[in-house]
């Protein structure tokens, strides 16, 4: 059986990782998938979307974006959304208004549901998942995944499609 070696928050706070940036979980640091193309590529799509609107929504969108959930425990976003001014601090401790978690071919969905269900526990308004390899979109909510066939800000009186992001 292998062990993981307990790390302390200042320790993987000062460390760079090659390639994607890592998590950590309560002492252990955890390896994220890093995306293809299609990750890459929807992942890009939600930016432009949410940047575009920047003029007329106080929206500001960050990919992969490091957050502070607990004391013991940091997430990366693959994409997270500020509602009202863009984050400042280095490492947000405060939730956005929607964290998007992009499927990765190598992902697996316990983990997935595990950290969308952290995201919903810590306060995020919008929990959504994006598959560009099934070419589905999810809700994550207090009732579980659901697949929907568009994202929807009722705030913003905001839509945006399957095919605005696949």
């Amino acid at each position: 059986m292998a062990t993981q070696t307990q790390v302390s928050v200042e320790e993987y706070l000062r460390t760079s990782f090659d390639g994607a940036d890592c998590e950590f979980v309560d002492g252990e640091i955890v390896e994220r998938n890093v995306g293809g193309n299609r990750h890459s590529t929807t992942q890009g799509r939600l930016i432009e979307f949410f940047y575009d609107l920047r003029k007329s929504h106080p929206l500001f969108a960050r990919p992969e974006l490091r957050f502070k959930l607990t004391e013991g425990q940091f997430r990366v976003a693959d994409v997270a959304v500020f509602e009202g001014e863009a984050p400042v601090a280095e490492v947000p401790s405060t939730p956005p208004l929607i964290v998007i978690e992009i499927v990765s071919r190598d992902d697996r969905y316990t983990e997935i549901v595990q950290k969308l269900d952290e995201y919903r526990r810590w306060g995020v308004q919008h929990v959504w998942l994006v598959d560009p390899y099934l070419g589905k979109i999810y809700s994550y909510g207090s009732s579980g995944l659901r697949e929907v066939s568009e994202f929807f800000l009722s705030q913003f009186d905001l839509r945006l499609a399957l095919d605005d992001i696949v």
